[in-house]
C-alpha cells in the first residue's frame, strides 16, 4: 500500500541514478503489492485492529534505530508533534480500513481501488490548498472517478440490484483510506516542508503505533495466530513498511515525487498476480477494464501526461 505523502528528499537526483531508480521502482510496487497479500493472512488470524498495530508496531522498531544512527534524532525533537500527528491519517487509520476490507474483497480489487489515491490527492489538494487542475487534470479526475463508480457498483452489486452488504463496506473503506493518504499528502507539503523523508516516515509510524497499541491488546485473538500469520505480520512490519517506506524515499530522490507517485499504477499488476496464482482468486475482463480507466484518470490527473488540447500543466494556475 503507498501512501501520498512526499516529504522532501534527503538527496538530489544522480546524473547516473536511472538504472537504479528503474529496479526500484520495481522492487516498490513488488513489496507493496505484496503488502495486500499478507494483509489478507495475517487478518484472518489477528483480525483487522491487531494486523494494523502489529504492521506499525513492527515498522517503528525497524525506522527509529535507522533515523537515530542517520542523525535525525533532532530534527524528530523538532518536529515531533507533526510526524506523529500525521501518522494518524498516513498509516493508522488506512492500514486498519484495508485489513477490514480485506476480510470481504479480493486482494486484487483493493490493489485497484488503492491506485486512486493520487486522484484523492489532485481532490483535496484543489479544496485545502487550492491547487485548482485545469484542463487534462479535470478530465483526468472525472474519469478516474467514474471508472471507481463503475468497478464499485458492480463488485458490490448495486448494477444488479442486489446489493453485497460486506463488499460494499469492503469498497467503502478502501476508498476512506485512499482519502486519508490524500489528507496526509496535502498536509505533509504544508507543514512537513523540508523535514527530512526518514524523520516523517518514522515518525508516522511511531504515531501509528501509539494509537493503535490500546486497540491491538484489547482485540488481541483469544487463539495463538499460525506460524504462517506471524510470518505474514512480520513480512508487513518489515518489508512492506519499514523498509519499503526507505525504498519509496529513495525513489522520491532518485527519480522525483511524480515518478514515485507512479508506482501506484504498477501496484495492481503485482497484488492481482499474487492473488490469482497464490489465492486462486479470479479477475474478469470488467475489472481489468475499469482498473484501466482508473489508470487512466489518475495518470491525467497527477499530470504524468495530459491530453492534445488544453493547457499543459506547467501552465495551469492553481
Amino acid at each position: 500500500m503507498t501512501s501520498a505523502a512526499t516529504p522532501s528528499p534527503d538527496t538530489t537526483l544522480a546524473p547516473d541514478s536511472v538504472p537504479s531508480w528503474i529496479l526500484e521502482f520495481i522492487a516498490l510496487a513488488a513489496i507493496w503489492g505484496a503488502s495486500f497479500l499478507f494483509t489478507r493472512i495475517s487478518t484472518v488470524a489477528f483480525g483487522p485492529l491487531a494486523t494494523a498495530g502489529l504492521r506499525v508496531g513492527i515498522a517503528a522498531l525497524v525506522l527509529v534505530p535507522l533515523m537515530l544512527l542517520r542523525g535525525h534524532a533532532g530534527a524528530f525533537a523538532q518536529h515531533w508533534k507533526t510526524v506523529l500527528l500525521v501518522g494518524v491519517t498516513n498509516s493508522a487509520i488506512p492500514f486498519v480500513c484495508f485489513a477490514f476490507a480485506l476480510q470481504s474483497i479480493s486482494v486484487g480489487l483493493s490493489s485497484i481501488l488503492n491506485a486512486t489515491v493520487p486522484l484523492f490527492g489532485a481532490l483535496i489538494a484543489w479544496m485545502w490548498l487550492g491547487e485548482r487542475p485545469g484542463g487534462s487534470r479535470s478530465v483526468g479526475l472525472a474519469l478516474g472517478f467514474a471508472g471507481v463508480a463503475l468497478l464499485a457498483s458492480q463488485k458490490t452489486g448495486v448494477a444488479t440490484g442486489q446489493l453485497d452488504i460486506a463488499s460494499a463496506l469492503g469498497v467503502l473503506a478502501c476508498l476512506l483510506a485512499c482519502v486519508c493518504y490524500g489528507i496526509s499528502a496535502s498536509f505533509t507539503r504544508r507543514y512537513l516542508e523540508g523535514v527530512p523523508s526518514l524523520v516523517a516516515a518514522t515518525g508516522s509510524q511511531v504515531g501509528a503505533t501509539l494509537l493503535l497499541a490500546p486497540l491491538t491488546w484489547w482485540f488481541w485473538p483469544a487463539q495463538t495466530p499460525s506460524s504462517s500469520a506471524w510470518l505474514a505480520a512480520i513480512a508487513l512490519g518489515v518489508l512492506c513498511t519499514g523498509a519499503a517506506y526507505i525504498l519509496y524515499f529513495r525513489l522520491i530522490a532518485n527519480a522525483g515525487p511524480s515518478r514515485a507517485l507512479s508506482v501506484t499504477f504498477a501496484i495492481p499488476v503485482f497484488a492481482v498476480i499474487y492473488g490469482v496464482v497464490l489465492l486462486g482468486e479470479t479477475v474478469s475482463a470488467w475489472m481489468l477494464g475499469c482498473a484501466l480507466v482508473i489508470v487512466l484518470g489518475t495518470s491525467l490527473s497527477t499530470g504524468l501526461w495530459q491530453l492534445p488540447w488544453g493547457p499543459k500543466p506547467q501552465d495551469e494556475q492553481p
